[in-house]
């Protein structure tokens, strides 16, 4: 069992904000501490501090080696699977670090977490009850053989391992660890909800086809950056699953977007297109980009598309409930030297984004001579008459 002694809580506590590459080659002054596990368990303070804030202030927590803590939720995306689930009885079969356990656990009267590396379970022992999450049973055992086993319950989570035997990242069910397509009858046999964290560069089509009892799609983002992919199954497959695109927040006071439709709605909607740019620009968040919900858009919000293949849209009035960026068009100009000289002269940097454009990023800035950074937007994209343009914007 992992014991971490008095001098070495010590020193962690005094010196969990410092360098941890300067502490690394600081050992001989310590010989009473254990800086291999102290230098653990301060860089997983600093990744808390950011990743899971409601634990950097509790001094008992124990933390695992960078991978395990890479990998893991965070505490925005865990509290809001934690909404998700429901029951008297869950079972996590791919336990890890245990802050999706941890989260989900609220909402259960027992909870099982199945773990096979046995350092971490030891360390979900030590820190579910200091959570005061007393009522999770800690197994070190093989998922897979654990479900075989198991009695069925409620809800069942899985996190597949994302990564191959050589260490690369995987993004296909059929590469993750365990192969949940494989194991979709029997996880419903041992569980009425089974919620399944997949990667965000999963091809969502591809997941759909090879799972046939999915419920409920939900990608969420966290400040506009695409972290996760859920699907939830059930008993009774959908006719036209829900697909839910959620974009939350960790700093400020921004309200979460979010924004719900079927792949058979978006097939059906009619888009409106334009040759000309308004006075709005709107840029739809991670989690739409990643659904495509392209043309659903403009029937959901009276906006018009740029074009098929630029996902950006434009409106005369502000459409402040826009799922996404929103910018104000300051103005436009082709890609013709002189005019963008024009339109352009009195910049120095800005932030360029390109939708559908014939020219990189790193050409745009060498043709501008613009450096990265500022409050300007510029947005290179192609408007439905097939014009090219450069779209000087303000965010709102």
């Amino acid at each position: 069992m992992m014991q971490i002694s008095p001098e070495t809580q010590l020193f962690i506590r005094q010196h969990q904000t410092d360098d941890i590459r300067i502490l690394a080659l600081q050992g001989r002054k310590y010989p009473n501490v254990d800086m291999p596990t102290a230098i653990t368990q301060i860089a997983g303070r600093q990744v808390a501090a950011e990743k899971i804030p409601s634990w950097k202030e509790i001094n008992d927590i124990w933390y695992p080696k960078h991978l395990s803590l890479e990998q893991c939720s965070s505490e925005v995306t865990a509290h809001y699977k934690a909404t998700l689930l429901k029951g008297d009885s869950l079972t996590d079969l791919t336990g890890g670090f245990g802050i999706d356990c941890s989260f989900l656990a609220a909402k259960f009267q027992s909870v099982t977490y199945v773990e096979r590396q046995k350092d971490l379970c030891e360390i979900a022992i030590h820190n579910f009850p200091i959570l005061n999450l007393k009522h999770i049973d800690v197994r070190n055992e093989d998922g897979v053989d654990y479900l075989n086993a198991m009695s069925p319950v409620d809800c069942i989570f899985l996190d597949p391992a994302r990564r191959n035997g050589h260490g690369g990242k995987t993004v296909a069910i059929s590469d993750c660890e365990p192969n949940v397509a494989e194991l979709e009858e029997l996880l419903l046999k041992k569980g009425k909800r089974v919620m399944i964290k997949l990667s965000p560069m999963l091809d969502l089509t591809l997941a759909l086809k090879e799972l046939q009892s999915v419920q409920e799609v939900h990608i969420i983002s966290a400040n506009n950056e695409c972290k996760e992919l859920l699907l939830i199954l059930g008993q009774t497959p959908a006719d036209e699953i829900p697909i839910h695109c959620i974009n939350l927040y960790t700093k400020g006071m921004q309200k979460e977007q979010r924004f719900v439709f079927t792949r058979e709605e978006e097939q059906r909607s009619k888009c409106s297109y334009t040759n000309t740019l308004e006075n709005y620009l709107y840029e739809p968040n991670a989690s739409l980009l990643k659904a495509g919900a392209f043309r659903i858009i403009t029937s959901a919000f009276p906006v018009k598309k740029l074009h098929p293949n630029s996902h950006l849209y434009t409106s005369d009035t502000l459409i402040g409930n826009f799922p996404g960026r929103i910018f104000h068009i300051v103005n436009q100009c082709s890609f013709n030297k002189k005019e963008i000289k024009k339109g352009l002269a009195d910049l120095k940097k800005a932030n360029i984004t390109v939708r559908n454009f014939p020219a990189t990023v790193a050409e745009l800035r060498k043709r501008t001579k613009l450096m990265e950074g500022g409050n300007t937007y510029l947005f290179a994209s192609t408007l439905n008459d097939e014009q090219k343009v450069l779209v000087r914007c303000e965010k709102v």
